[in-house]
């Protein structure tokens, strides 16, 4: 797991929780939002997204859930749970669930997107 934004931050900072697989997109989200002076945290993959927010009880926390988290962006598609089933995890959880999440995809499947937004 990577772990960015290791500036400490003030308690205004946005907090935001990049979910990505691929390296190369998670160092562009982390690059633009650091512009806009949020904290940046980038994991790759659903399970260590929700590893890092203390909601993996398998495995248990990594010790970083203590941090708040303002906004947590994730790809569609990646292998092992995509990121509609971590926001659905997240979604669950009475800690999280205010959270804003925003799911990314460069696929352009019209099904998928109007299936999403309808249940939100």
């Amino acid at each position: 797991m990577e772990v960015a934004g290791e500036v400490l931050a003030s308690e205004s900072q946005l907090h935001v929780l990049a979910v990505d697989d691929s390296h190369v997109d998670r160092k562009v989200i982390e690059k633009l939002l650091k512009i806009s002076s949020c904290k940046v945290t980038t994991v790759e993959s659903g399970a260590r997204a929700l590893q890092f927010l203390g909601l993996d009880e398998e495995k248990g926390s990594l010790g970083f859930n203590g941090l708040k988290v303002n906004l947590i962006m994730t790809d569609y598609s990646m292998p092992g749970m995509t990121g509609y089933e971590l926001l659905k995890k997240i979604k669950r959880s009475s800690a999280f669930r205010e959270i804003p999440v925003v799911i990314m995809s460069s696929e352009n499947i019209l099904t998928r997107i109007d299936r999403y937004i309808s249940k939100s």
